[in-house]
């Protein structure tokens, strides 16, 4: 696969001037939404949100404490108030947890008022990924690889959903941002 050329600072302002709604990087726990978030926004000149962070900052609690205490649907409820909110204060780049976008109402609000970035990669990065983290409450129940793989194919639908799709691969995090950049400016 040939690489596309990088986009100049010129060309990256213009199209951070074209952008009027956040960027929301959707994906499975792993593809380095995160990571890559803060390389694009600091690329885009503008903010970077982690919607599992400001959950817990808000909580005073982690995920995976939320998770337990008190299951899944709760904690899907109030992830949608943080993502609707962070929205409504027009961040810049925002990445969801990994579960935000199957959520039908989570789903429907990002494509309506973001710009749904959906990151891919194989699942032998992903396990590798994940394996340096132990914070990560759906792959404490079992062998990682199969949670993983029944995820990405539970969850394939509603991500490509996203009006862009992005595989990141194990490229660098600048190389995916750029990705990233040509796909929305051919988008908009």
């Amino acid at each position: 696969m040939t690489h596309a050329t990088s986009l100049t600072s010129a060309e990256i302002g213009g199209l951070a001037r074209r952008i009027d709604r956040p960027v929301v990087l959707v994906g499975l726990m792993g593809v380095g939404k995160s990571t890559v978030g803060r390389r694009l926004a600091a690329m885009l000149d503008s903010d970077f949100i982690d919607v599992d962070e400001e959950i817990e900052r808000a909580a005073d609690r982690s995920v995976a404490e939320i998770f337990e205490a008190h299951g899944e649907a709760y904690f899907r409820a109030g992830e949608r108030r943080v993502i609707a909110r962070l929205m409504e204060e027009r961040h810049g780049v925002i990445a969801t947890g990994g579960g935000a976008f199957v959520d039908d109402e989570t789903r429907a609000l990002i494509i309506d008022r973001g710009i749904a970035v959906w990151l891919d990669c194989d699942i032998d990065t992903l396990v590798e990924r994940t394996a340096r983290r132990d914070s990560r409450p759906l792959l404490r129940t079992g062998d990682p690889r199969t949670i993983l793989t029944e995820l990405k194919d539970r969850r394939g639908a509603a991500y490509a959903e996203a009006q862009i799709h992005v595989v990141t691969d194990n490229a660098p995090h600048a190389e995916t941002a750029q990705r990233i950049l040509r796909a929305i400016d051919a988008w908009l």
